[in-house]
């Protein structure tokens, strides 16, 4: 079992950033990657980034890469997401995620475990 507690959202004005955080617990040590997914109001959730665990290869989708940037310190067993030049489309519920293979990093069924959420609102 892992657990995984996001914080970091909040409000911000277009252009602003902010920094996302995922703390993870419990079976940490088999991880293989950590992802951000994020799920605007009535539309899917999709894929933002992620990074391997243990040799922190990145990925992004193409609406955040340029501007989102994805971390991981290993010791605190947390992940990041520093988010610059923030758009109103960017505004969701964002989710941390965990996996354990080395499946694609694009799909949600390749991650196990997920966070409850943080709520990023970018006004214009």
């Amino acid at each position: 079992q892992v657990q995984l507690v996001e914080s970091g959202g909040g409000l911000v004005q277009a252009g602003g950033s902010l920094r996302l955080s995922c703390a993870a617990s419990g079976r940490t040590f088999s991880m293989y990657r950590m992802g951000w997914f994020r799920q605007a109001p009535g539309k899917e959730r999709e894929f933002a980034a992620s990074i391997t665990w243990s040799r922190g290869i990145t990925g992004y989708a193409d609406s955040v890469k340029g501007r989102f940037t994805i971390s991981r310190d290993n010791a605190k067993d947390t992940v990041y997401l520093q988010m610059n030049s923030l758009k109103p489309e960017d505004t969701a519920v964002y989710y941390c995620a965990a996996g354990f293979s080395g499946a694609t990093y694009l799909r949600e069924a390749s991650y196990s475990y997920w966070g409850q959420g943080t709520q990023v609102t970018v006004s214009s």
